[in-house]
């Protein structure tokens, strides 16, 4: 399955007919290397989990999906929709195939019926688990290669490419993740 398709729409500095952009090209040269390195590394990185994801007749938008409410039990659709800035209805048909085979389940809010919270079913958290494991291991061999502090150093070079004004929110979600996890459905 093909990956869900943002919302994020470009500005005419990124269309490469718009004068914009061209005048852009008379800046320095663009960092090909880096570029390149993490399409290839995000194409490896998430190729793991798509072979697992298969067998399910799953792609990397229910991984996703499944990823941040595990991380984070209890989630409002709303949250869910902000983090991965999709729109509601490519979540609808990803989250109602995982609610259909019982990976996920909706809940009502409890002050506010209309709310709909999302939660794990234990056979959702094992397939979680299951993809993380394996790209966790793909970042313990790379780190491994790299020596001491490499995993502090790819925190802060991961973190410094987000955007600056999301960064202080991402951080909070990944610390809010580790908390949340001791919450279950």
């Amino acid at each position: 399955m093909a990956d869900i398709i943002g919302t994020a729409t470009p500005d005419a500095a990124d269309d490469p007919g718009s004068s914009r952009a061209n005048a852009g090209q008379q800046g320095p040269e663009p960092a090909w290397d880096l570029i390149e390195l993490l399409f290839f590394a995000y194409r490896d990185f998430v190729s793991d989990a798509d072979h697992v994801l298969a067998r399910f007749g799953f792609g990397r938008a229910h991984h996703r999906v499944l990823h941040f409410v595990n991380r984070n039990p209890g989630m409002k659709v709303a949250e869910l929709l902000d983090i991965l800035r999709i729109t509601k209805q490519s979540l609808g048909r990803v989250l109602k195939q995982l609610v259909d085979e019982d990976y996920i389940v909706q809940r009502e809010g409890v002050s506010d019926r209309r709310q709909r919270l999302l939660y794990v079913t234990p056979k959702g958290e094992a397939l979680a688990l299951r993809l993380a494991r394996l790209q966790t291991a793909r970042f313990a061999r790379a780190l491994g290669e790299l020596g001491p502090d490499s995993h502090a150093m790819a925190v802060r070079f991961l973190t410094a490419v987000i955007d600056p004004k999301d960064r202080d929110a991402v951080l909070n979600l990944i610390g809010h993740g580790e908390q949340g996890r001791r919450v279950r459905a």
